[in-house]
């Protein structure tokens, strides 16, 4: 018994030495954490319980046989964030580059399968050189594997992503069907060609950042949600992060207490709308101070900025929330915030969390770029989004909500549930100005009679008594208001029952 314990022990010394001291040097020196450092970061304190510590690869080809060591490039288990279960793999890049091979991606696949058993989310630390070269199609299978299980979990358990280094070709397409992506400035990146097979193939010269870094997908490409600035600081993220998000699709999020009254006004949203209909104002403004405590988690923030999307809590539940954001593009809905916001919601969605949208949009954006590249079935995905949920929904009209974006925008007529508009509401077709042109063109050239006609119709229609009187509109709430009168709806609503219709899956417009 003895000889095994000594061979036991110097067996885990081997694992949790991965790749050796001289290549955790290296990593540090990047300015990284080794995959068990990272581990220790994100769970609870003792709470990690490893499996398949000692599982090694069995390649024999290139002299792999004589290269082993136990673990084989990735840390898996399970452990607690903030005492919630949680199941982990962290990819070791001193370990043949973290590189995948058959029994890595076995051992992901392992605890993805118990995750959907027990009902409990995954994270995943990518930090991998790709598909393991020396296993050729056995390490593609292993990340076809990982896929099938990405699809499976999907909606019924929260996958996150955190890119803590490279994430290249085959690997990249397990995060994308996460739920949310996670990036370290400077030192991760995404891509499914690199620069070289780039330069070959196009003749374009791209650096490593530029391809595929953290500020290209959370600024261009919308990729990923967010960037941070070291590992550190990314990994404490996510734990805050965490606590918004129920563990499966059977339960419901964590309650957080407060002593934030739901039943709180605040005054100086009287005065967040400028009486000039074209000035623009901070949604974000309006955001902060509706949530418990100022708590707002926002969501990619530096893609498709005219439309906001996050997390906070009201009354101690978690909520989703949607807000065009007047600041940019004027809150015009276009192709990428569509994406953007229906993927959100669809989120919310799957995991019962309630919606609350905030309305200020003109309409989707006009041009013939957005056009040709597909405004119609991309815009049609958010309006789709909204229609097929059944959590409880609540909007809030702050000013304008004009044509279809207000429909789209979670209306009465996609089920909502409760709608409110401020007293600046402007509910109608169109604006004031453009709807007389097209009414009265023979009077165009007359100033007097197009200024009488915008007052008449902006008087009749640019407010929210038309849509009040049909019903369309639930109340008309002074600003001051807005949270206690949210917070009350979503109590009224927390145990609202609707279904669909039976169906295999729908067909959302892709």
């Amino acid at each position: 018994m003895r000889d095994i314990l000594k061979k036991l022990e110097a067996l885990r010394q081997v694992a949790l030495q991965g790749g050796g001291e001289k290549r955790i040097e290296a990593h540090h020196h990047k300015g990284k954490l080794t995959a068990r450092e990272r581990l220790e970061v994100l769970l609870d304190p003792n709470s990690f319980e490893e499996w398949d510590m000692f599982v090694e690869h069995r390649c024999h080809d290139f002299h792999m046989e004589n290269n082993k060591i136990p673990g084989d490039g990735v840390v898996t288990g399970y452990g607690t964030i903030q005492g919630r279960q949680v199941f982990v793999f962290s990819q070791d890049f001193t370990v043949f580059g973290g590189s995948l091979s058959e029994t890595h991606a076995e051992k992901i696949a392992k605890i993805m399968d118990k995750a959907l058993q027990v009902g409990a989310p995954v994270i995943g630390l990518n930090d991998s050189g790709g598909a393991r070269i020396q296993e050729g199609v056995e390490s593609l299978a292993g990340y076809a594997t990982i896929f099938q299980r990405n699809v499976l979990a999907s909606g019924v358990i929260p996958q996150i992503s955190v890119i803590m280094g490279p994430c290249a070709g085959g690997a990249v397409y397990s995060p994308a069907m996460t739920d949310f992506i996670f990036m370290v400035k400077h030192s991760s990146y995404m891509y499914v060609t690199g620069p070289d097979v780039v330069k070959t193939v196009t003749h374009e010269t791209v650096s490593h950042e530029d391809l595929g870094g953290a500020l290209t997908h959370t600024q261009k490409s919308g990729v990923a949600d967010l960037a941070f600035e070291n590992d550190i600081e990314a990994l404490l993220e996510v734990r805050r992060f965490f606590e918004f998000l129920p563990l499966s699709n059977r339960e419901t999020p964590p309650f957080k207490e407060t002593s934030d009254s739901p039943d709180r006004m605040d005054l100086s949203l009287d005065r967040l709308v400028p009486m000039n209909s074209s000035k623009g104002y901070n949604m974000k403004d309006l955001l902060i101070k509706v949530v418990d405590e100022g708590d707002f988690y926002e969501l990619q923030p530096d893609f498709a900025a005219n439309i906001i999307i996050g997390f906070g809590r009201m009354a101690g539940e978690t909520v989703g929330f949607v807000a065009n954001q007047p600041l940019v593009l004027a809150g015009c809905l276009d192709i990428d915030s569509s994406r953007k916001a229906a993927r959100f919601v669809r989120f919310c969605d799957c995991f019962s969390i309630p919606l609350v949208t905030f309305v200020d949009v003109p309409g989707f954006l006009p041009g013939t770029t957005q056009e040709e590249d597909g405004i119609i079935k991309h815009g049609s995905k958010l309006l789709f989004a909204f229609a097929e949920a059944t959590v409880p929904k609540v909007t809030v009209i702050t000013r304008k909500a004009y044509g279809g974006a207000y429909d789209v925008m979670s209306s009465k007529h996609l089920r909502g549930d409760v709608n409110f508009a401020w007293p600046s509401a402007e509910i109608a077709v169109m604006g004031a100005r453009g709807a007389v042109e097209i009414l009265f063109k023979k009077d165009l050239k007359n100033k007097e009679k197009i200024d009488a006609y915008t007052q008449e119709y902006g008087e009749k229609f640019a407010t929210p008594f038309v849509a009040a009187s049909r019903g369309y509109i639930d109340d008309i709430v002074l600003p001051h208001t807005t949270r206690m009168r949210i917070c009350r709806s979503l109590k009224m609503l927390k145990n609202k029952i609707i279904e669909n219709p039976w169906k295999k899956h729908d067909n959302i417009p892709l």
